[in-house]
């Protein structure tokens, strides 16, 4: 019973370490089965709601979708999606600012 309960203590333990050094991060994945983009955008998880805006940039450098999205107090990343079909062919970039930080990752439609 001791050795479950040291178990236990230590894996919550380690869950708190690893929390605190979560870095910000935006991600994106393309599932063509589900003609879909999804990119989710991480944060350390804080005790009030926040504001990001995420920022779709398209190919030609043009913001092609901006939007406002707010990760409730307690969570940890929030997401949006596009569909492919209609969206240019070429390197896009999906960027998100918090607190006047911008954060970027760069996908590819075919």
């Amino acid at each position: 019973m001791k050795y479950i309960l040291y178990s236990v203590i230590l894996s919550i333990a380690f869950n708190f370490l690893n929390a605190d050094e979560l870095e910000n991060n935006a991600d994106c994945i393309i599932l063509k089965d589900e003609n879909s983009i999804i990119c989710k955008y991480t944060h350390n998880r804080i005790d009030e709601d926040k504001h990001v805006q995420f920022n779709w940039i398209d190919p030609m450098n043009i913001i092609s979708r901006q939007r406002t999205m707010t990760i409730p107090a307690g969570h940890g990343s929030v997401y949006d999606f596009r569909y492919i079909t209609g969206r240019a062919p070429g390197k896009w970039t999906f960027e998100v600012i918090d607190n006047n930080i911008s954060y970027r990752t760069n996908f590819i439609i075919e």
